[in-house]
């Protein structure tokens, strides 16, 4: 990936939050993407492959007499998934405190332990707490100082590094639903738990690499609890709009697996459908995450836009499909809409609230969606157990990512007003060739607002 290191690792200056530090671009660098890789992968290729673990709970927890077996099933998955999100915040304030390692190491043994432990569960309830909660905050302190990380070790290349983490973690996704349903299902639910906790362990070692270059960032709660994001209109609206949208977002992941076998009857291939959105969500992943470098500004959102409206109907077109392959096509569809999506949520970010508060915001906008993306297959499930099918389900899963998407459509208007306000109330002669957001950006990027994490060196690239 690029030439080894001729020099020891160089450390950041003990100035203002390693201001004009230059990161190594390389060397040891591909070592921390290939533990970010690892982390990547292993969580949310656990989190997407939850429709064959929630099949395998169904056979173990389903009681005849309970109406209500789906709805209860549900939570596992959905706690797990929601706490990722929901922790992001807190997980902010112990990256910036704590610094990426120790945060990451303590994170992903927290997980190994709510996968080891769920193994010996036996009831639901145990299982809320061991799979939801344990694992779901591990994984949430794992995984977000994997993405810090990168920064202290790229600039130039930081692209490449995200793009190598992302698309590669993708491979996570296609391949351990075949591992889930060729090699773990057959040993039975304690043994694919045993199994699935090895790979948080090994991560735990692996975040060993995530040394940190730049010194940590204060320690004051005006840093910590940084509010100020949410005065800025267009961020709010956003915000909203995402967190509306991804109501329905997690149901296909959770219920997709019971669907088919309702539907087709047992096929044998229905982990192939799994496959299917991890593989298209990569290639989503890079070839927007280029097409979003080639749209100015806000105009990203028009992508996001799109995403909802597509990742929307195509989860109303998963009852109407007839025959195995149609639910494939669908599928495809909605990994690549998954893929664009995420991509492109960080560069839409620093577009509204500026680089300085990038990193609050994208903590508070993770939080936000917590909720929505944990009550929806809780929900889904509570419909199939009321209407006996999954169709009402996957057609209202269908409507948030819609009306989210209609929402995020007027923010670039709306953005683009208020900076015409700006640029009326500026100077005109103060910079006659600053574009009409300069103002807003400058002041958001003081360096007396310093985010930890952020380093100012575009004079020494």
């Amino acid at each position: 990936f690029g030439a080894p290191m001729t020099g020891p690792v160089p450390t950041a200056p003990s100035g203002h939050q390693g201001q004009g530090f230059v990161p190594p671009e390389g060397g040891f660098g591909w070592l921390v993407v290939f533990a970010a890789t690892w982390c990547n992968g292993s969580i949310f290729g656990i989190q997407n492959s939850f429709g064959i673990l929630h099949m395998m709970l169904m056979k173990e927890h389903q009681d005849t007499t309970d109406q209500t077996s789906q709805f209860r099933v549900a939570w596992v998955g959905a706690l797990a998934m929601g706490m990722i999100f929901f922790c992001s915040p807190v997980v902010s304030i112990f990256t910036d405190h704590f610094g990426c390692r120790k945060t990451a190491v303590g994170g992903a043994f927290v997980a190994f332990l709510g996968l080891l432990s769920s193994s010996f569960a036996t009831t639901l309830g145990l299982r809320y707490f061991t799979y939801g909660i344990l694992f779901g905050c591990g994984s949430s302190f794992a995984f977000q100082p994997s993405l810090v990380i990168l920064g202290h070790y790229f600039r130039r290349r930081l692209g490449l590094a995200n793009g190598v983490v992302t698309a590669t973690s993708s491979l996570f996704s296609m391949g351990l639903p075949v591992l889930l349903k060729k090699g773990a299902e057959p040993l039975g639910l304690p043994r694919t738990f045993q199994i699935l906790s090895l790979f948080m362990l090994i991560q735990s070692l692996l975040a060993l690499t995530f040394r940190p270059l730049l010194p940590p960032g204060g320690s004051t709660l005006r840093r910590y609890f940084n509010v100020r994001v949410f005065s800025i209109t267009t961020y709010r609206v956003w915000a909203f709009g995402v967190a509306t949208a991804v109501l329905g977002y997690f149901v296909p992941y959770v219920h997709l697996i019971n669907f088919v076998k309702e539907r087709f009857g047992d096929t044998k291939w229905e982990w192939v459908l799994l496959v299917c959105i991890g593989a298209s969500s990569g290639a989503g992943r890079l070839l927007f995450g280029k097409v979003g470098d080639l749209i100015p500004g806000v105009r990203k959102i028009y992508l996001q836009v799109a995403s909802f409206m597509v990742l929307g109907l195509m989860s109303m077109m998963i009852p109407q499909c007839r025959v195995f392959e149609g639910l494939v096509v669908v599928l495809v569809f909605m990994g690549l809409c998954d893929g664009c999506f995420i991509t492109i949520m960080a560069p839409i970010a620093f577009e509204l609230v500026g680089p300085m508060q990038a990193s609050q915001a994208i903590g508070y906008m993770l939080g936000l969606m917590a909720v929505p993306m944990t009550a929806g297959p809780p929900i889904a499930g509570l419909l199939h157990d009321y209407f006996g099918n999954y169709h009402v389900a996957f057609y209202l899963a269908g409507v948030p990512p819609m009306v989210g998407g209609i929402v995020l459509f007027f923010v670039p208007m709306a953005y683009r007003r208020l900076q015409g306000r700006q640029g009326e109330a500026a100077d005109p002669g103060s910079n006659p060739g600053a574009e009409p957001g300069a103002d807003h950006m400058l002041k958001n990027c003081s360096n007396g607002d310093m985010l930890p994490g952020y380093t100012d060196m575009e004079a020494d690239i």
